[in-house]
């Protein structure tokens, strides 16, 4: 009689189990690589386009020292994946990479190349922002509607209406004085 090793239903959903989570660890890690390839072709392009060579150097330093974090945290989960195997906790793999992060954007945002190109996309949306609002300003004012600075204009008027009210009101108590004193 042949001896046949089967293996339990429970071991095999355990190994099933595993196998996927190891798999999603892959996936996981690939796409995070992805992204800072993205972050880079991006951060490349954003440089290149609107800084000054004083500015780009600084910026290509900030994402060099983003990059070192990058990839000593890659270099650390590397290493807990090795020296754990499969015990290591999907949460303690997202705590490195959501550390690393936080570090790697630091470096970035702190360059004055980063400073520069926010203050330049602040003020697009801020001049974005007011060409749409001069835009429904005069739409509303063309179907009839009253605007912001029609309202404002009213209720500068109304002020004003209630200072000459209230002088008028003065002279009137003046005048009605001086006749009961008569």
């Amino acid at each position: 009689m042949s001896e046949q090793t089967t293996t339990p239903p429970a071991q095999e959903s355990w190994t099933a189990f595993v196998e996927n989570m190891n798999e999603q660890m892959v996936d996981a890690f690939e796409a995070n690589v992805e992204a800072q390839s993205q972050f880079v072709e991006t951060w490349a392009e954003t440089l290149s386009e609107g800084t000054d060579d004083e500015r780009f150097g600084e910026g290509v330093q900030g994402y060099a020292r983003a990059y070192k974090v990058w990839m000593e945290a890659a270099e650390d989960m590397a290493e807990q994946v090795a020296a754990e195997g499969t015990d290591v906790s999907p949460d303690d793999l997202r705590d490195v990479w959501l550390s690393s992060a936080n570090e790697a954007f630091k470096e970035v945002m702190s360059t004055s190349a980063f400073a520069a190109m926010t203050g330049e996309t602040v003020e697009d949306a801020l001049e974005l922002r007011q060409a749409a609002d001069e835009n429904a300003q005069s739409t509303l004012h063309a179907l009839g509607m009253a605007t912001e600075r029609d309202i404002r204009e009213v209720g500068d008027r109304l002020v004003e209406l209630e200072r000459r009210q209230h002088g008028i009101e003065q002279k009137l108590d003046r005048v009605l004085d001086a006749l009961e004193e008569e």
